[in-house]
């Protein structure tokens, strides 16, 4: 049988993939294994008859729950809730919320874990389960499969007061907020300046003198998914003018024709009142792009070029490195060695990109996609205060957007799914010859990548050069060999 977790927890067609009682089997099973152990799997607890574990200092573990905003999300809640405190574990329930705010919550509640029911960036009708250990980071594989190998199983369940309780933590939104304001304007400080230094809170004005927002004019498209209130919330605060999109949940429309997914409306609404910039969050606000005053997409890539090379004005990236993914665009590449800053690459997705920040202490990293992890602020991508940041850049420096992005140029890249071909075969030899003598014709100003595809029989091929046509041109060329070399 196939791995249930996949690389961001558990995801599929709500309520037939994804049903009530797969919900409350998984929950369960997680707080059997998180409850007793920290983020970095190590016992934190001690086991009790129950086998969920009774915490060191006497209390009963508890957990937190947030969702975003798909109608699915409210009765697979009520499932998750209820396998943690049948598992002998007490529930914190923050409502719609953010998958990064749900992570702020887990780390400064001190929560032993926490559960998202999202499926991101999905359409409405899939859900997902993601756990998050304590300290609010995702899970390593071994955790998953501890979890997963207790699904279903029987065990000595407790009983009496030793179930766990159930109750609503209405404040978490407000709380999320200010922590995403106080970043902001801790951000601000220069490097050397104490970082546990008080910063008076920013609240209520659309406009602040000195706020780090202060005299721009923003569209925000919320995807009527999580960020909905917070986002909006959060720019405000932080001394912009805001104007909100897609911002009016109803249960079923979630990233229908708006969001990160779907930027054309941003755009318009950017053009529509002359504002500074737009930004787009996806369904539970965990990615980000923008979009320029002109209404040109400014991607994952410049988003964390831009923030790289604000950090190290600030002399605060750590190691002057910048972490990406093998599908980063090589103009980002570029751009950073010129500025003296390293680039490390990882496989696609953003839990691998956290994976190697976490091991060589790294601050800065990300996809093009708009995932941006920013450590020094937060446990996991939070499109929210990538959104803040990158406002703040340009309101200190005084400079557009598109004048930002400029900085890091978007070297045409394009991309070939081969179909039907066999994907463990993509190092062939006649594909590899073939594949070096295109690298020798792109030399330092193109790049290729064949990467296999996780889910079906495909193999992608991306080729990047100084021209679309050239680029084009040799993409097609490998795609024809892969085809004719690998077909099944």
């Amino acid at each position: 049988m196939s791995r249930l977790f996949g690389t961001d927890g558990v995801r599929g067609l709500a309520n037939a993939d994804i049903t009530a009682t797969l919900a409350l089997q998984i929950a369960e099973a997680g707080a059997r294994v998180l409850a007793r152990r920290g983020s970095n799997g190590q016992h934190a607890a001690v086991a009790g008859p129950s086998g969920a574990g009774v915490a060191a200092n006497g209390q009963r573990p508890f957990a937190v729950i947030g969702r975003d905003t798909r109608a699915s999300g409210e009765f697979l809640t009520h499932a998750v809730a209820s396998g943690i405190a049948a598992a002998g574990v007490d529930v914190l329930l923050v409502g719609e919320l953010p998958t990064p705010g749900v992570a702020h919550v887990v780390k400064s509640t001190g929560a032993d874990f926490g559960v998202v029911l999202s499926a991101s960036h999905n359409p409405m009708p899939d859900n997902g389960i993601k756990f998050f250990a304590r300290g609010g980071t995702k899970l390593p594989d071994a955790l998953e499969d501890e979890i997963e190998g207790l699904i279903g199983t029987d065990w000595d369940r407790p009983t009496g007061d030793a179930v766990g309780r159930i109750r609503n933590f209405p404040s978490a939104a407000d709380e999320y907020v200010e922590s995403l304001v106080m970043g902001v304007f801790k951000g601000q400080q220069p490097a050397g300046s104490d970082p546990d230094a008080p910063v008076a809170p920013v609240t209520g004005a659309l406009e602040i003198i000195g706020a780090p927002l202060a005299g721009l004019t923003v569209v925000v498209d919320c995807a009527h998914g999580a960020a909905s209130v917070v986002g909006p919330a959060a720019l405000r605060q932080a001394g912009a003018r805001v104007i909100v999109t897609a911002a009016d949940p109803d249960g079923y429309n979630i990233n229908d024709g708006v969001g990160s997914t779907h930027i054309d409306s941003l755009v318009a609404a950017v053009k529509e009142h002359s504002a500074d910039a737009g930004v787009a969050f996806d369904g539970d606000a965990d990615r980000c792009l923008a979009v320029d005053a002109l209404g040109r997409e400014v991607d994952g890539d410049q988003i964390m070029g831009i923030l790289a090379l604000s950090l190290k004005d600030a002399g605060t990236l750590a190691h002057d490195t910048l972490v990406t993914t093998v599908m980063s665009n090589l103009g980002l590449h570029l751009a950073m060695e010129q500025a003296g800053i390293a680039t490390v690459q990882t496989k696609v997705g953003d839990r691998y990109v956290l994976e190697r920040m976490l091991a060589d202490g790294y601050a800065l990293g990300g996809e093009q996609s708009g995932h941006v992890l920013m450590l020094d602020y937060g446990t996991t991508g939070d499109g929210v205060q990538t959104a803040l940041h990158l406002l703040a850049r340009m309101a200190q420096t005084k400079r557009s957007l598109a004048d930002l992005a400029a900085e890091i140029p978007r070297l045409p890249q394009v991309l070939i799914n081969v179909k039907g071909v066999d994907k463990t075969r993509a190092g062939d030899p006649a594909v590899a010859s073939e594949v070096e003598a295109v690298e020798a014709e792109l030399g330092k100003t193109g790049r290729v990548l064949l990467r296999a595809s996780g889910t079906e029989p495909v193999i992608r091929v991306m080729v990047e050069a100084e021209t679309h046509d050239f680029a084009q041109q040799q993409a097609e060329r490998l795609a024809e060999v892969v085809k004719r070399e690998l077909a099944l």
